[in-house]
């Protein structure tokens, strides 16, 4: 079990520093916005909105999901590609949970997905970090409280 954690954070690592390589330029995201709306086809909405999944603003990560989510109700070709960017969205916006659950959706259809493993990989490390660190955080509330109520008590019993 110890190896398979390892493992998962590892790759959380890795996904994590391939996502900071890959965010868009404003350029890229201008350039595609404009062709989408030009050619006004499902190819073009769908590079832009997939450039967007990978962006560093909350604001443009849920339009991406948005949009992603939209061409697959569509009936869009490339559905798992839309899912997949969908997730690397909500990963992003630190939403493991639906992040997860997407993955698991994609690899019941592909199992061999090699990308929508990794990000259900790297999801379950981060909703695991996410919990040991608001029990920490919880701890050290508790730690201070009670720190609190003994000085309160010795300053009240030195009166």
């Amino acid at each position: 079990m110890g190896e398979t954690k390892d493992c998962s954070r590892k790759i959380k690592a890795d996904l994590d520093h391939k996502f900071q390589l890959s965010g868009p330029t404003r350029e890229i995201l201008e350039e595609l916005a404009l062709n989408a709306a030009k050619e006004n086809n499902p190819d073009a909405t769908f590079q832009y909105a997939f450039c967007l999944s990978k962006s560093t603003q909350p604001t443009e990560l849920r339009y991406a999901i948005t949009i992603l989510d939209g061409l697959v109700r569509d009936g869009y070709e490339h559905q798992m590609d839309c899912m997949y960017g969908s997730a690397c969205a909500l990963y992003l916006l630190d939403d493991f949970e639906q992040a997860r659950s997407r993955c698991e959706s994609i690899l019941r259809t592909n199992p061999e997905s090699r990308l929508a493993l990794e990000l259900h990989l790297a999801s379950i490390a981060s909703e695991e970090q996410k919990g040991k660190e608001q029990v920490e955080k919880m701890a050290t509330i508790g730690a201070v409280a009670v720190a609190a109520i003994g000085v309160a008590g010795m300053v009240a019993s030195a009166l």
